[in-house]
């Protein structure tokens, strides 16, 4: 029961800051940033949310440390919303799933081409 509760909290947790991100956060340094996914501890301590951001890596530092500046401002409204009686620590962490998903795409685009340039030899032949 702890476990449903915990990623009902991190679905709820997730839309929040996602639409605070949106709406409230003034920070310039924040610039295009998703909320991926927050997992947050069976006791509801912790809160680890995992962003990504559209750009280069100047980008993502600047997102990170705005996001980590904005952190009492996010747990406040967190704490309003959702009326939780201990709201967790919220801890930002860059989500590196997608860059690595691009990574293997372009590992299998490579392996396709030299596979269709490796038939279209042999059929030469």
């Amino acid at each position: 029961m702890g476990i449903q509760r915990a990623q009902k909290v991190a679905e709820a947790i997730q839309k929040e800051i996602s639409s605070l991100i949106i709406k409230g956060l003034k920070d310039p340094r924040v610039g295009f940033v998703t909320i991926t996914a927050v997992d947050v501890t069976s006791d509801l301590s912790l809160a680890k949310v995992f962003f990504t951001v559209i750009g280069d890596d100047k980008a993502r530092k600047d997102s990170a440390a705005g996001l980590k500046s904005a952190i009492p401002y996010i747990r406040r409204e967190i704490g309003k919303q959702l009326r939780l009686r201990v709201v967790p620590e919220v801890v930002f962490h860059y989500d590196t799933s997608i860059d690595y998903g691009h990574h293997i795409e372009s590992l299998l685009k490579g392996i396709q081409e030299k596979d269709e340039d490796g038939r279209g030899d042999s059929q030469d032949n």
